[in-house]
C-alpha cells in the first residue's frame, strides 16, 4: 500500500460536501461524518438515495475541493457497498455540529427534528460506507505558474 499524498483522516474531518453515486447512474450532494474508517450518511424512506440502495449497494463516493486562489486540488473517492443501518443521535449530532455549527438554537428546524424526534418512527437511518477502495489524490498546481496577464490559463 503506498503513502497517500495527505493526511485524508484530516482532508475528511472538513466540513465538505461529497457526492455519492448509485445505480442509474444517479450522483447527489451529501454531507458525511468519517468516522470508524467509514462513511456515515443520514437518509431515509422519503429520499432516493434509501430506495436505490436499498435495491443495489454499490456506490461510489468522492470528496474533494478545488481551490482556484491557492491551487489546492484535492480528492478522496471510494467504492463500496453501502449499508443501511439504525440511527444513532449523538452520531447525528456530531455531523450536524461539523456542518451547523455548535449553537443548535441557530439551527434550520428540520436539522434538529433528526435529533429531537424518534428515528424509528421518523424512518431515519444511516448510510454507512466502508470502502473496500479508498484512494487519495493531490493535484495541486501552483497559482503562479497558471496566470497568464493577470488572468488564469487554461
Amino acid at each position: 500500500m503506498t503513502t497517500p499524498p495527505f493526511d485524508i483522516d484530516a482532508f475528511l474531518a472538513r466540513p465538505l460536501t461529497a457526492r455519492i453515486a448509485t445505480d442509474g447512474p444517479t450522483v447527489r450532494p451529501v454531507w458525511f461524518l468519517w468516522e470508524e474508517g467509514a462513511f456515515w450518511i443520514l437518509t431515509g424512506p422519503w429520499g432516493g438515495l434509501f430506495h436505490r440502495v436499498s435495491c443495489d449497494p454499490e456506490v461510489a463516493f468522492v470528496v474533494d475541493e478545488c481551490d482556484v486562489a491557492t491551487g489546492a486540488v484535492r480528492q478522496v473517492t471510494a467504492r463500496g457497498r453501502a449499508e443501511l443501518v439504525p440511527f444513532d443521535v449523538p452520531r447525528g449530532r456530531r455531523k450536524l455540529v461539523r456542518y451547523l455549527g455548535m449553537d443548535e438554537s441557530q439551527w434550520d428546524k428540520r436539522f434538529l427534528d433528526y435529533l429531537h424526534e424518534d428515528p424509528e418512527q421518523r424512518g431515519t437511518t444511516w448510510l454507512r460506507l466502508t470502502p473496500s477502495s479508498l484512494n487519495a489524490q493531490d493535484l495541486s498546481y501552483s497559482v503562479a505558474s497558471c496566470m497568464r496577464g493577470g488572468e488564469a490559463g487554461g
